[in-house]
């Protein structure tokens, strides 16, 4: 019979929330499948950015980022290579700590002792690797050294290292070159012209100029090129005895600003002249003095050459100090002005050989000083004279500096006999 119309079919309770309820159902097992997904996604991406999580795998990287980004995602500092002591320290503390961390977090089970022994391999690899990249710069810095295990330098390696004078590599091109401008730096017997100046006055001056040397702890440098600015500007300019040392203290003044790192100042200059002069004197004579020598004042000094012949036969501190005695009495001395600073420093330190009975004069003597031994036979005999028969009573600056115990007391060394000397001498040929 058919149905009336605007009619609806009776359903039953029962089978109508049957179905309200599978409808549910299904849309409750949709959400927990699309909720699963999700997990699985963040699972997998948190397994691939971090390897000290509990559900990915450590991997192995030759950069330390990766250890380092355990709990930071910045994935860019990964390509970041370490290179100081310093960081690699803190990337090792900062592994440690987050490995405790994660322990702590997710329990023994979340670290499998594999996983463990794979994160402390690359510290060791990495560091092995880094330790490869710095060493060829050390190389590349000084390839011309001989290979070897590399020792650490002693005090006298060091201060040799730091003279440019005494570097292997182009010392001796720098003694020949000082050789050949002592031609230009020649000095006359300019006491013929000088009428107000004697000699005994510039003994007297030049040892006043050793006490202020030792006063102001100045290089024997300063000293010896001092000395040379006063003979070649007093070859040059007559001058009177009042002035004599206003000269010296301004040449000193020169040679510190041309030697020293902190020269004195203009102060403590009018402070050793007992203020006779005035601070705008002492500035007029440095100007004069430049001008005089035309600024010209890198005058090769006796000094440097007694320090390199001492480096070249390998003596002690002691030989190399009574040359130097025996060079520095000289400075006071007008008689040897005239000698050139290379020969006068390989004389005096062939005598000073001679007196400590340490041999002849040697062929690499010979080829650094550029003298044989019969051409410094001679001065070696005025060197002599001068430290037997020097009068002590007097001019006594240079005997008290070399008494002390800080310069081996060489002053009190005992001085050859004219006649052993020339017996020593005639062997030496």
């Amino acid at each position: 019979m058919p149905m009336p119309r605007n009619s609806r079919p009776s359903r039953g309770k029962g089978s109508r929330s049957t179905k309200i309820q599978s409808m549910e159902n299904t849309r409750s097992d949709a959400v927990k499948a699309m909720e699963s997904q999700e997990g699985n996604k963040e699972e997998n991406s948190q397994a691939k950015k971090s390897p000290s999580s509990p559900q990915g795998v450590a991997k192995k990287r030759p950069a330390f980022g990766d250890l380092t980004n355990a709990h930071q995602n910045h994935p860019k500092q990964s390509k970041k290579v370490a290179v100081k002591d310093t960081a690699k320290k803190v990337l090792r503390n900062a592994v440690a700590h987050d490995v405790c961390k994660n322990s702590k977090k997710y329990g023994p089970k979340s670290l499998p002792e594999e996983e463990a022994s794979v994160s402390s391999e690359p510290i060791v690899k990495e560091e092995a690797i880094l330790v490869e990249e710095e060493e060829p710069s050390v190389e590349g810095s000084s390839a011309e050294e001989e290979p070897g295990p590399s020792k650490m330098p002693t005090n006298e390696t060091r201060k040799v290292e730091d003279d440019p004078y005494a570097n292997n590599e182009y010392a001796k091109e720098i003694f020949t070159y000082m050789r050949k401008r002592e031609e230009f730096f020649p000095i006359s017997n300019y006491m013929v012209k000088q009428h107000d100046i004697s000699k005994e006055m510039r003994a007297i001056l030049v040892d006043w100029m050793v006490e202020v040397q030792e006063n102001f702890e100045l290089t024997h440098e300063t000293l010896y090129l001092a000395v040379k600015l006063v003979d070649h500007y007093l070859m040059q300019v007559v001058c009177l005895r009042d002035k004599l040392q206003l000269i010296g203290s301004t040449a000193i003044l020169i040679a510190a600003k041309f030697e020293e790192r902190c020269p004195p100042c203009i102060d403590d200059f009018l402070y050793i002249c007992d203020d006779a002069y005035q601070r705008e004197e002492i500035l007029r004579m440095e100007i004069n003095i430049l001008h005089t020598l035309k600024f010209d004042i890198n005058i090769p000094i006796a000094y440097r050459f007694l320090r390199r012949f001492a480096k070249c036969a390998h003596v002690d501190m002691e030989v190399l100090t009574l040359s130097r005695f025996i060079c520095e009495l000289t400075l006071q001395e007008y008689d040897f002005v005239q000698e050139r600073a290379s020969k006068l420093a390989a004389s005096s330190f062939f005598l000073a050989l001679k007196m400590k009975n340490l041999g002849n004069w040697t062929p690499p003597l010979e080829c650094y000083s550029g003298y044989q031994s019969t051409d410094l036979f001679s001065l070696v005999k005025r060197l002599n004279f001068l430290l037997t028969y020097q009068p002590q009573d007097k001019l006594k600056a240079v005997r008290t500096k070399y008494s002390h115990k800080i310069f081996f007391e060489v002053a009190k060394t005992p001085t050859l006999d004219m006649l052993e000397l020339e017996e020593i001498l005639k062997n030496s040929v």
